[in-house]
């Protein structure tokens, strides 16, 4: 098989080598636009992550089309979205990857969930839907940029954080307090971090009590952390909103 032969091949498939091409630059306009808002904030899965993703998919949503077009003259009824299924599927293991745990707080999942939706996109416009893929991608970035701003002030209003320091000898049993006295407060537990110093270890974190009376949570976790005995020093630093 000569090199015309394959061009030619190339040329008579359905859709066509332009349109395969159309619909390849707009699933990487969609991972490049989303996958630019994701590394500007710093997250897991960037820019080159969420491209390769939304290619991947619209290679496969236009494989699935063109197993369609051709078994199907031959009388087999093969399902063109049966491939695609499996990314929708697949792309979640991805995902789980930039999902971290972080004490108690879980971090990655609106990275984890814009991976599914860029896979998502990919696959409209592997299918031909450009509209559909495109005006998707609006929305998407609108969620991840306008809508964590306004999700940002509702939650200032209903959210105290506040650093703290604690001196203590034994750390296992110190960090169980810590993380049991911020449940008990409503409280979440972040950004901690340990200092060793002259047989004492100095912890140092934040609590983020979400909801109504702040302050009132601030005391009450003031007042058990002190009272543990594990606990040889507690300090609270200059808090933040």
């Amino acid at each position: 098989m000569n090199l015309q032969t394959i061009w030619n091949e190339i040329n008579n498939t359905d859709p066509g080598i332009r349109e395969m091409c159309l619909r390849l630059a707009c699933a990487m306009i969609v991972g490049l636009v989303i996958g630019t808002e994701r590394e500007y904030t710093h997250r897991p899965a960037g820019m080159r992550t969420h491209i390769l993703v939304a290619l991947g998919s619209c290679v496969v949503a236009i494989v699935g089309e063109l197993i369609f077009r051709q078994y199907s003259t031959l009388g087999a009824l093969p399902d063109p979205a049966r491939l695609s299924a499996q990314v929708i599927t697949g792309v979640g293991f991805l995902g789980a990857g930039t999902i971290m745990r972080e004490g108690a707080t879980v971090k990655g999942l609106t990275t984890a969930a814009s991976l599914w939706a860029v896979a998502c996109l990919g696959i409209a416009a592997g299918m031909g839907y450009y509209t559909l893929a495109l005006a998707g991608m609006v929305f998407v970035f609108v969620t991840l940029t306008l809508l964590e701003v306004l999700q940002k002030k509702l939650m200032s209003k209903n959210m105290l954080q506040q650093s703290y320091s604690v001196k203590t000898e034994d750390v296992g049993e110190a960090l169980k307090r810590i993380y049991a006295n911020a449940d008990n407060c409503h409280g979440v537990v972040e950004h901690l971090q340990m200092e060793q110093e002259n047989g004492t270890y100095n912890i140092c974190f934040q609590v983020t009590f979400n909801g109504k009376r702040g302050k009132l949570k601030n005391e009450q976790f003031m007042q058990a952390l002190s009272a543990e005995k594990v606990v040889l020093q507690a300090h609270q630093t200059v808090s933040a909103l």
